[in-house]
């Protein structure tokens, strides 16, 4: 089945109000009036509104937030809500990223709640999944993608998860210059789609977006979006440029 490529942008916490603009004007100059994937911006909270203002003539980019709490309110200090979210015109929402599942300690309880309230909010979750290099020494790259997904998507409706994008990022290669080959990510991207399909159905495990996210450059993104399961990729570094980002999504489609 023929799945549109969606290329993601998260810039973690770099890029101001100021360089968020300046960015997305460059880059809007750069990729033009079509593109064949669907392209998706990822600022830090603060960046988010004048990143919107900048896109409100845009029919290509959308907006995704780096991450959201499950609560709608309350006294949770230094949180942001889904519905706050969408009052900024976000689309999508990254949860269950490897830095927030590492440094600040977030499970996959967590992560399914986060899912759950983006589903009841039909804002689409952009979901990360991906092991750790001592796991993948250790033979477990299987088992760890299988618990992120059992325990990270239980009880979500099954008529929702063709708009969920599911992020594979293997630990190792963030931030590392390092880059699983299209052979392992193919594997993982496989073995994923074969979870899902065990889950939700073959319907679902057709329709649904994998990505590949781990040290994603102009020059790797053709060999790795040429592997049968990979539906796109979740950029970090490189997304940085808007240069580079815009070769990457030109170079998504083959």
């Amino acid at each position: 089945m023929s799945r549109k490529p969606i290329i993601a942008a998260n810039w973690k916490m770099n890029k101001g109000p100021a360089e968020a603009v300046e960015f997305i004007e460059e880059f809007d100059n750069l990729i033009g009036d079509s593109s064949p994937v669907d392209i998706v911006l990822s600022p830090a909270f603060v960046s988010l509104p004048a990143a919107r203002q900048a896109l409100v003539n845009s029919e290509l980019v959308q907006l995704a937030s780096q991450n959201c709490h499950f609560e709608g309110q309350g006294a949770f200090t230094g949180e942001i809500s889904i519905g706050m979210l969408q009052e900024i015109g976000v689309d999508y929402i990254i949860i269950g990223h490897s830095e927030r599942r590492s440094i600040f300690g977030e499970d996959d309880s967590l992560i399914n709640d986060k899912a759950k309230a983006l589903h009841a909010a039909s804002v689409k979750p952009i979901v990360c999944i991906g092991e750790t290099l001592e796991e993948r020494d250790n033979d477990q790259v299987e088992s760890v993608l299988r618990r992120q997904l059992t325990e990270g998507l239980k009880g979500l409706d099954s008529g929702k998860m063709p708009e969920t994008v599911i992020a594979y990022e293997p630990v190792w290669a963030i931030g590392t210059g390092r880059t699983a080959s299209p052979e392992q990510a193919q594997d993982a991207h496989c073995f994923t789609r074969m979870v899902i399909r065990e889950i939700f159905g073959e319907d679902v495990a057709d329709k649904i977006r994998i990505q590949y996210g781990g040290s994603v450059k102009p020059e790797n993104t053709e060999e790795l979006m040429s592997q049968a399961d990979v539906d796109g990729a979740l950029v970090g570094g490189a997304s940085l440029d808007p240069v580079s980002f815009s070769q990457i999504c030109k170079n998504a489609n083959g």
